[in-house]
């Protein structure tokens, strides 16, 4: 087939600068936000905070976020450029003209008081293994070798890389030659350090090293010891039965073994140095209140500082309108000028958008939901999917879901993520439609009033719910279990 050219006519949909930034800013969460406007104030110096009482930006922002970026400007340019510069926006008096915006919410100043949410420090886990191995007395050598094992544990305590790999990595990367009996010693001794259990190849050796601190504890942590060396596997699978009759013990003995196990640490490093890790904290991106039954929806903006133009590069400006003498030079810094006020303004305004999209979409959210965000029960919940909030926002879907991504909402029942609210819906046998989340907080329900003995199976579970009128088949209730993270009925049983 011969290659053609030809002219064709087509429709493009393109987003404009401006849109783009505001469809990022709608998805960082409010913990997020202040880093994002920090990285804005370093990259544009018309970008400042203040602290005194300006007025919004009289423009419609909507409109704005609709051009097509008509006041940018290259400063390679024609000559044109030069000569039709007109700044007379930028240089009026008064406020009114420059978007000048303040992130504080003046109806709640508790919320906005500056203060910062203390971070608790602690000794990482790496220290602390570093800290115990400058207490061995080892030579230069075996110290490095001794390093490399700690620095190759993971986040959990173990150690996963292999001791020929560890080897491998000292001779090629450090020129240490050692031996895998070396490294295997070394091995031994940083098992010894706290917390109990660090340095295991896998969990059941994890388990060992901690029961064996604990060996003078009677006769029960013997037992236990020769439980997970012989029947690991059907432990962890609750075979109890061939656990007794291996090992001839009574269910009183059974009971007591299971306790020592129980108590120890799977993961024997998960627990040092978290309050360091972000994800121990979160900060909520709204905040509802009842008050006397009328909800009060606010948006969490402590860590938005006031946003506004720099006074500096308007002076500037106004230097330049007042001048007679301008030459080519001026012209380009006025320009560059312009381009820096123009982005400012942008970034300002999409900050007031995001506010104002955040707010209806939650508010959307809230009166959906009014019966949970008052009373707290789950089972008000009505069923919920991104195009009915679209719909009474007029917001398109893929908006809503940005906004629901990553964000979370305080209320007096606990914080929740906006995904929390969206859920598909369920007939009943009287053709009422419930939530997902409904079956499934009444699915909890019942698992967490079973009897642990004879846990409910999931065929069992089925029967119940359709005794209820829930129309729900039985693999529909096993990946709703699976989604609540509850195990089979056999792993739930107890003695």
């Amino acid at each position: 087939m011969a290659l053609s050219q030809g002219l064709y006519q087509k429709q493009l949909q393109k987003l404009s600068p401006q849109q783009i930034q505001l469809m990022k800013l709608l998805q960082v969460p409010t913990a997020l936000l202040e880093e994002r406007i920090k990285e804005e104030l370093e990259e544009n110096p018309a970008l400042e905070t203040g602290e005194e009482e300006t007025e919004e930006f009289e423009n419609d922002t909507t409109e704005e976020f609709e051009t097509e970026g008509e006041d940018e400007f290259d400063l390679d340019g024609s000559s044109d450029e030069y000569d039709n510069i007109d700044i007379s926006e930028y240089v009026q008096d008064g406020d009114d003209d420059i978007a000048d915006y303040r992130m504080k919410d003046e109806n709640y100043p508790e919320m906005d008081d500056g203060k910062t949410i203390p971070h608790k420090v602690e000794t990482g886990f790496n220290e602390l293994m570093l800290e115990q191995l400058g207490m061995l007395n080892l030579d230069e050598h075996r110290h490095k070798v001794a390093e490399q094992i700690i620095g190759n544990l993971d986040d959990d305590g173990y150690l996963r890389r292999e001791i020929s790999a560890i080897v491998d990595d000292l001779a090629f990367r450090q020129n240490i030659q050692t031996t895998e009996e070396e490294v295997g010693e070394l091995v031994a001794e940083i098992q010894q350090f706290d917390p109990a259990g660090v340095a295991a190849r896998n969990l059941q050796e994890c388990l060992l090293l901690q029961l064996e601190r604990k060996i003078d504890d009677g006769e029960h942590v013997e037992m236990a010891i020769k439980v997970l060396e012989k029947y690991f596997e059907e432990f962890t699978k609750k075979h109890y039965e061939k656990i007794q009759r291996g090992l001839n013990i009574t269910d009183d003995q059974l009971r007591g073994i299971i306790n020592q196990i129980i108590k120890l640490s799977p993961k024997p490093a998960g627990n040092i140095g978290e309050g360091n890790k972000n994800e121990g904290y979160i900060i909520p991106d709204f905040f509802i209140l009842n008050n006397a039954g009328k909800l009060e929806l606010t948006l969490n903006s402590r860590n938005a500082p006031d946003l506004r133009i720099s006074e500096g590069y308007r002076d500037m400006l106004k230097d330049y309108d007042k001048g007679t003498k301008k030459d080519k030079r001026q012209k380009e810094a006025v320009l560059f000028i312009k381009q820096k006020i123009d982005s400012a303004k942008w970034f300002i305004d999409a900050i007031k958008q995001r506010q104002h999209t955040l707010l209806s979409t939650m508010g959307a959210i809230m009166d959906y939901q009014y019966e949970f965000f008052v009373t707290g029960d789950e089972t008000e919940m009505r069923p919920m999917i991104l195009k009915d909030i679209a719909e009474k926002t007029n917001l398109d879907i893929s908006t809503v879901s940005r906004v629901a991504n990553s964000k979370f909402v305080q209320t007096e029942f606990g914080t929740y993520r906006l995904k929390f609210f969206f859920s598909e819906s369920l007939q009943t046998d009287s053709g009422e439609e419930v939530s997902t989340r409904e079956v499934k907080k009444i699915l909890s329900d019942l698992i967490e009033a079973e009897s642990k003995k004879h846990p409910l199976s999931d065929e069992r579970l089925t029967e119940l719910l359709q005794e209820k009128g829930y129309n729900i088949a039985r693999r529909t209730v096993a990946k709703y279990r699976e989604q609540l993270n509850v195990p089979v009925a056999r792993l739930r049983k107890e003695l």
